[in-house]
């Protein structure tokens, strides 16, 4: 069973809403990077000249670090402190930043791009603790874990607005550049966060574990990046699953033994927290796919700018702020968290639903809007509790490598979703152009080499999009009947106001 090691939020940090300001800062500028760097591609592709089969590697350097460093990088800010990992994370994440702007060439951009991922597996799970660790009264928690989530959930959007105007007015070295002011206000927070406490003895490092854990996420990533261009039946993709999959078995197994495990099984076998970690991952699959498909069909079977696309995305982030601001922030100290998780993913299966429904003339009004309001909004109610429960119980010394698994969860979700919606997509796409044009693979050239785009080619877009919107829908459907039936947790127990825990310890595992 485990116990909350924390004092009350009051006593520890009693400039804790301040301090929230500085960590949702640095959480948002993670957040931004993931979609932000997508609209400046194909401006950084022509500048550097990278070439079609290398432009992957801008977005892949920086997912297998980000994903494959996680773990390990919230147990360095558990054992050297949560302040210090995050003033290093935002230091490194800045620099990093800064010489991809200003790389040369195709080398230092990739480079760079890597470093910020490692940065990042740092600073996000050191941003996520610190809020565990100062905010543990329930209503309080709500309410921050209200707003964190909202960024968590709608700052992709708000970078695809930030990249198409910086990408259109300015240069796309902004893209990167534009990290650097945001980390330098966000390290202006260590002066508000609660001071670090180090365990009286502390723990070696698990070596074998990290090392485990490391290459067994990277080699998963690695095989989801890979399955877009290669298929999922190649020799390199199956070997690169197979392999990544058996380094994790051997990273459970070698966790159920280690002295100091890297992580403790304790963490993730909650059903709790489990639950929690589960909803968080098959919810990133859907927000993966509106992201993606979205983007390329307003700008190609649409016609808008990387500008108005990013602006279309806005009301996506209204949505969300409503679910996780307005609704879910009220209800979780009130209600168990699979009565807000289990409609919210109900809520988003319903907006790719809608998008399911799309067609080449559909009107933005008609098709996007009000998909994207539905999908926000039940993705808001869904990653503010979720967020809350996956780090809630845990022991103080362990809410690093905790946050680092709810980190994990949306980036390893989030590539094998992308790789197997996008296999989807294009496969029925090609299905759809191969029996109405004789010479399909010729017009796609010419697509993507600049010239217009035949409306026959924009039809089997959306017909792919909308195959995959389609598989989504079921994937969160499935996602809520199971959350449903596993996520027993009871409402919280309001008789104990100022407790840690929201319900009692006994049910968080």
């Amino acid at each position: 069973m485990d116990t909350t090691r924390t004092q009350p939020a009051a006593a520890a940090n009693p400039r804790r809403w301040i301090a929230l300001a500085f960590i949702g800062l640095a959480q948002l500028m993670i957040v931004l990077d993931v979609t932000i760097v997508n609209i400046a591609l194909p401006s950084a592709q022509a500048d550097l000249g990278i070439s079609d089969g290398d432009r992957q590697w801008v977005i892949t350097a920086y997912t297998l670090a980000f994903g494959g460093l996680l773990l390990l990088g919230g147990r360095i800010a558990d054992y050297t402190g949560r302040r210090r990992a995050f003033l290093a994370g935002l230091i490194g994440f800045a620099a990093a930043s800064a010489v991809g702007g200003a790389a040369p060439g195709f080398g230092a951009l990739l480079g760079a791009r890597a470093a910020q991922g490692a940065f990042a597996a740092l600073l996000a799970p050191a941003a996520l603790s610190l809020l565990t660790t100062s905010f543990t009264e329930q209503r309080e928690r709500a309410r921050a874990f209200g707003i964190f989530g909202a960024i968590a959930a709608g700052g992709g959007a708000i970078g695809l607005v930030t990249g198409g105007a910086l990408t259109e007015y300015l240069d796309w070295r902004w893209c990167l550049y534009v990290n650097v002011p945001i980390a330098v206000l966000a390290a202006a927070g260590w002066w508000v966060l609660p001071a670090d406490t180090r365990p009286e003895v502390r723990p070696k490092i698990d070596v074998p574990g990290a090392l485990l854990a490391v290459t067994g996420l990277v080699a998963v990533v690695y095989g989801c990046s890979e399955a877009e261009s290669e298929g999922w039946d190649s020799a390199l993709v199956l070997g690169l699953l197979f392999l990544g999959v058996a380094l994790l078995t051997g990273f459970v197994l070698h966790e159920r033994t280690a002295a100091a495990p890297l992580l403790p099984l304790r963490v993730v076998l909650s059903r709790a927290r489990g639950s929690a970690f589960l909803s968080i991952a098959l919810a990133t699959v859907g927000m993966f796919a509106m992201f993606l498909f979205l983007t390329y069909h307003m700008q190609i079977v649409m016609g808008y700018s990387a500008l108005k696309t990013g602006v279309a995305f806005l009301p996506l982030t209204a949505g969300v702020l409503a679910g996780a601001g307005g609704l879910a922030t009220r209800l979780l100290p009130r209600v168990p968290p699979r009565a807000l998780i289990v409609p919210g993913l109900l809520f988003a299966a319903a907006g790719t639903g809608w998008l399911a429904t799309l067609e080449v003339d559909t009107s933005y009004a008609a098709g996007v809007l009000p998909a994207e309001l539905i999908m926000g909004f039940g993705m808001g109610m869904v990653m503010a509790p979720a967020i809350n429960y996956a780090t809630h119980g845990v022991r103080e010394e362990e809410a690093g490598v905790a946050s680092a698994t709810v980190n994990t969860s949306q980036q390893i979700s989030g590539s094998i979703g992308t790789a197997l919606l996008n296999t989807v997509a294009t496969s029925t796409t090609a299905d759809y152009l191969a029996e109405r044009v004789p010479d399909a693979g010729a017009l796609e050239e010419r697509r993507a080499a600049g010239g217009p785009v035949p409306e026959v080619v924009k039809a089997g877009l959306v017909e792919g999009f909308t195959s995959a919107y389609a598989v989504a829908s079921a994937i969160m459907l499935a996602a809520a009947v199971v959350i449903a039936v596993v996520m027993n947790t009871p409402r919280p127990d309001r008789s104990k106001e100022g407790d840690a825990a929201p319900a009692p310890a006994a049910h968080l595992g």
